[in-house]
């Protein structure tokens, strides 16, 4: 097993064919401690001193670069049609206390009942997709 402690970088500059993926879940992201697998079957340990990214090149032999991708996950999405729409929205999906993502004009939220009956009862159209799903990072009482 391979012990990672740090990204070495952001992207890998080599060609997708000299990459191997090692694709986890979006919460793992949030860990400091964990274990996985790569496409090759390589296993790796991590005992991290700062967070991973989507893309990130965790080791490097001289063949291949090895970077860690977020799986995708199934979403809801829905696009506000004015600024006081979009308002009346993040008010009411943020009391919800869910994670949400604002990218491209549309909020992205995760995929929760509560959250599609919210939708239904304001008849919101929505649709679900799937997606790398990146919440925002948001702290209570922050200045």
């Amino acid at each position: 097993m391979i012990l990672v402690q740090r990204m070495l970088s952001e992207t890998s500059m080599r060609p997708v064919s000299e990459q191997v993926e090692l694709l986890v879940e979006r919460r793992l992201f949030l860990k400091r401690r964990w274990r996985g697998v790569a496409g090759d079957g390589t296993e790796f340990g991590f005992d991290l001193e700062s967070r991973l990214k989507h893309g990130g090149v965790v080791y490097q032999t001289e063949s291949v670069d090895y970077v860690v991708r977020q799986e995708t996950e199934l979403v809801y999405q829905i696009r506000p049609e004015n600024p006081e729409q979009a308002a009346l929205m993040g008010w009411k999906i943020g009391n919800l206390h869910l994670g949400v993502q604002v990218i491209d004009g549309f909020i992205r939220i995760v995929h929760d009942t509560a959250v599609l009956q919210l939708f239904e009862r304001e008849g919101w159209a929505y649709e679900e997709v799937h997606v790398v799903f990146n919440p925002l990072r948001v702290t209570a009482h922050a200045s």
